[in-house]
């Protein structure tokens, strides 16, 4: 495994970040390909055994058994000091008024929860979600400024938004002196790169890391179009990203499958190899639910493509429509 500094920060995390959206107990409104704790517990052990220290949660995925399926693994399987754990906070956790987003009121009340759930005393990242319309961000920066100072977490992240909101943020920090992003998890992938119009140039100005979620579009960039999976047909999310662009997409899979055959290997190691080559990707969230997973992100790390290599990958894009930061 080889290890990188995340963003203008001292946390060392490796290049691959195992995402945790895939486990937890099924829920009525949320995914039904999740994994149960058994099979969590194996493939985050696997994880740590091959060098991955860096898991990435949040509060809302399978209401909350994720952070505790991941909790009780670190706990048995690592050394705390040395993982980096992240989780969020924005999505509404309970109905009614002060039910989600970034007020004050939410993320001490929720930093609270994550942690309880962990069974930790702090995280590594604390992230927000996505953008808070209605709240000041001043109000969100202080807050979530005190959750650091108070140790709950040591350093901020920030995820899905447009590049003005993240510079908004950013500048509010600076200005008052409170503690700044390190970190954006935004959705990029090599069938979604509307980010390179102004957030990764903004990132890599800034010295912040990308992490970026859905680096292989939800296992599109993992298969020949046509290959289903449990996953593929019952993704209501990743239908709504990907379906409307899958002719135009099909272009850029095509080439990916391509260059598999002629390097040997899957597929999903080709797309990783290329957005680990992206600055300033620092560690992209890999989502498992398969040991070959892991197999195939770990490998991604050693496959070094040219810059013809990809040039070719990239030459079928074209534009889409935002989504994401919504």
């Amino acid at each position: 495994m080889e290890y990188i500094k995340l963003g203008n920060s001292g946390l060392d995390v490796s290049k691959v970040c195992l995402g945790c959206m895939s486990f937890g107990e099924k829920q009525p409104n949320f995914h039904q390909w999740v994994l149960d704790e058994e099979n969590t517990r194996g493939i985050i052990k696997e994880a740590l055994n091959r060098g991955i220290n860096f898991f990435d949660t949040a509060n809302c995925y399978s209401s909350g058994t994720s952070e505790e399926f991941l909790g009780r693994a670190i706990k048995d399987y690592a050394n705390r000091d040395e993982v980096a754990i992240a989780t969020k906070v924005f999505i509404p956790m309970r109905q009614g008024p002060n039910g989600g987003g970034l007020s004050r009121k939410e993320i001490m009340n929720e930093i609270d929860k994550s942690l309880m759930r962990l069974r930790m005393d702090y995280v590594d990242l604390y992230i927000i979600h996505r953008w808070d319309y209605n709240t000041p961000i001043e109000e969100t920066m202080e807050a979530l400024h005190d959750v650091v100072k108070a140790g709950k977490a040591r350093y901020l992240g920030a995820s899905a938004m447009y590049a003005w909101q993240f510079q908004k943020a950013q500048y509010t920090a600076q200005k008052h002196g409170f503690t700044k992003f390190i970190s954006m998890q935004n959705h990029y992938n090599l069938i979604y790169r509307e980010e390179e119009r102004e957030m990764m140039a903004l990132l890599k100005d800034m010295k912040v890391a990308s992490t970026p979620y859905s680096p292989l579009a939800a296992g599109r960039l993992c298969r020949k179009p046509g290959e289903m999976t449990e996953r593929y047909g019952s993704d209501k999310t990743a239908i709504s990203k990907y379906d409307g662009t899958a002719d135009a997409d099909r272009l850029v899979i095509e080439r990916v499958a391509e260059l598999a055959e002629k390097h040997g290997v899957p597929m999903t190691q080709i797309s990783l190899a290329w957005i680990m080559n992206k600055a300033p990707v620092a560690a992209p969230v890999i989502g498992t639910t398969k040991m070959s997973h892991l197999d195939d992100a770990v490998a991604a790390i050693n496959i070094k493509l040219t810059a013809e290599e990809m040039a070719y990958l990239e030459a079928p894009y074209i534009a889409h429509e935002v989504c994401g930061a919504l």
